[in-house]
């Protein structure tokens, strides 16, 4: 069976070209975080500083996206897009000038990720909104498992490709890439892609939207709880983001090709749970399968990490750890294109992305803080102890180990206990 028939490709040839170039856009600009992020390491050796670089980008996301979404439900979805991408633009041009005249310092990247935050906080949902207008309902699962596809693509090759370029040309050889990328999705939208409008037309004031939205998801509790559940997942992933280059890097085994190579397995794993969702059929309970793939996932790639001394290990655990991942997200996805009325998902994807994801900035700083001024300082006092010692290894590093079966612990608690209350309710859109 062919992934896309004839048929279907023009009936999304508007949806794969938007797809497609905004996933090289992404690319570009994910390649440019993991070198700026392997650029601070090396200036600071502070898994907290390298974390404080997320946290910047994800505090403006959540702290102002109920407010972006009422604006991206009364303007223009396209032009909004064009215009945080040229926003964005700007302050990846200002890293390259910085860098090139030996300028760049740690609060400059902060500042300007501040700005790349809130350019992003306008922009996503007006993709968001976007993509549902230009897709029919029935390719959602589809579409959904192409995103999570072009999702892992860039898992996989974003660390691949900013080792290699830092390594040999530097960050300069990074933004050149990046701003390619940009000018390539900024012409197709501008020129080649039509995004009709949502028919919404209501200019209430941006409070009263918001509040809109609120009160949606205050209507419809399995959505509510979904995201709750969701903003634990990502409070725990998050945190997990922040320690794994502490954990790998000082590794004597380890180092940033070594985390190049570890970080893109989870984009590995997501291919292929990319192209299992697109082929399946409908499930029986979409709800039950949120809930279960995140308690393997979390409850599996912890554990494998904090006890294991081998990259080929690091490696399979973040294979088991990011398999499923599409198929959750797929399944979400579905449940909220099919729920939330259109006209609406402006206002409710943003309520959505403040609930959904302030629990990230919370899990970097959390995970970050741990190792560096918790775990790290218990295992040099104590990780001479015989028990200690097995379990999480000696030296720098040792202390990132006992955070991940921190992790492991909190995440399989999450997930059971969030399990349990989403059993009592039901999702019939279909």
């Amino acid at each position: 069976m062919k992934f896309i028939k004839k048929n279907e490709l023009y009936e999304l040839k508007n949806f794969l070209i938007l797809w497609s170039t905004q996933s090289i856009s992404q690319l570009g600009s994910s390649i440019t975080g993991f070198a700026l992020t392997l650029w601070l390491y090396e200036k600071t050796g502070s898994s907290l500083s390298t974390a404080a670089l997320t946290i910047c980008s994800y505090a403006p996301y959540v702290l102002m996206s109920i407010f972006a979404g009422a604006l991206t439900d009364r303007f223009d979805k396209k032009r909004t897009m064009l215009g945080c991408d040229v926003f964005a633009a700007i302050c990846t041009i200002i890293v390259f000038v910085l860098y090139r005249t030996n300028t760049l310092m740690v609060w400059h990247l902060y500042i300007l990720n501040v700005v790349s935050g809130l350019m992003n906080t306008v922009q996503q949902p007006a993709s968001e909104v976007a993509m549902t207008l230009i897709m029919p309902k029935k390719y959602y699962q589809k579409t959904s498992g192409l995103r999570s596809l072009s999702s892992s693509l860039i898992s996989v090759l974003n660390p691949l490709i900013a080792t290699a370029l830092y390594s040999f040309i530097g960050l300069n050889g990074v933004i050149a890439v990046d701003i390619s990328s940009f000018i390539i999705a900024f012409t197709t939208l501008l020129f080649f892609v039509k995004i009709p409008e949502s028919g919404n037309d209501k200019r209430e004031s941006i409070l009263v939207l918001a509040k809109e939205g609120l009160m949606f998801l205050r209507e419809n509790p399995l959505i509510l709880m979904l995201i709750l559940f969701m903003s634990g997942v990502n409070l725990v992933a998050s945190a997990f983001d922040a320690v794994l280059p502490g954990y790998v890097l000082p590794n004597p085994k380890g180092g940033s090709t070594v985390l190049g190579i570890v970080t893109s397995c989870s984009g590995v794993a997501m291919i292929v749970g990319s192209l299992v969702i697109s082929v399946l059929p409908k499930p029986k309970n979409r709800v039950k399968i949120i809930y279960l793939t995140m308690l393997f996932s979390l409850g599996t790639e912890n554990f494998l990490l904090a006890f294991s001394r081998e990259p080929l290990l690091w490696c399979v655990g973040q294979i088991i750890g990011w398999v499923l991942v599409p198929v959750m997200s797929a399944n979400l996805d579905v449940i909220l294109r099919a729920t939330i009325p259109v006209e609406l998902q402006g206002r409710v994807y943003a309520c959505r992305n403040t609930l959904q994801f302030f629990t990230i900035p919370i899990g970097l700083f959390i995970g970050g803080f741990m190792v560096d001024n918790v775990c790290e300082p218990f295992m040099r006092i104590y990780g001479d102890l015989s028990i200690l010692k097995m379990l999480f290894g000696t030296g720098k590093g040792s202390g990132a180990a006992l955070m991940m079966l921190i992790l492991g612990v909190s995440g399989s608690l999450i997930c059971i206990v969030t399990g349990k209350k989403l059993n009592k309710y039901q999702y019939n859109k279909e």
